[in-house]
């Protein structure tokens, strides 16, 4: 906040943190809506959209709530090949099976080319409680070939 303060910012300002051997480290600053708060479109009364043109708009700022947990996972370019790696066949993954998942919205960005690690869309689960939301979104990573080397 200081930090905007001192810029005389108005704005969206995200900010993306990871915690790292238990400790809190900020990543980056962007001067506008993040990635890291695309959630805020399913599981917020305000996203981080509309708080952003609200901010340069002059009008007054919703107040920030979270009517859901929520768990959002990005979709990489190496998705859209046979190997998830980013070689073989390129193919269209099958969303049918994201499309099966309660509370599960799917966003993708409509870019032409995917290639890896080029942030393709993303998927947010939300619900009512945070550990069924989070077990609804890792069995979606899986069913698409979203695996953690």
């Amino acid at each position: 906040e200081r930090i905007a303060d001192k810029l005389g910012y108005i704005g969206t300002l995200g900010v993306e943190f990871f915690v790292c051997r238990g400790e809190l480290v900020v990543n980056e600053m962007a001067p506008r809506p993040h990635n890291s708060g695309h959630h805020t479109i399913d599981a917020c009364d305000a996203s981080q959209y509309e708080q952003q043109v609200r901010a340069l708009c002059g009008l007054p700022l919703a107040t920030p709530r979270q009517h859901s947990a929520a768990v959002m996972v990005n979709l990489l370019g190496e998705l859209w090949y046979e190997d998830g790696k980013g070689h073989g066949a390129y193919r269209e993954p099958e969303w049918s099976l994201l499309h099966a998942v309660p509370g599960l919205r799917l966003h993708l960005y409509g870019k032409h080319h995917a290639r890896p690690g080029r942030k393709m869309g993303h998927f947010v689960v939300t619900g009512d409680e945070a550990e069924v939301v989070l077990e609804r979104a890792l069995a979606a990573r899986a069913a698409i070939g979203i695996r953690d080397e």
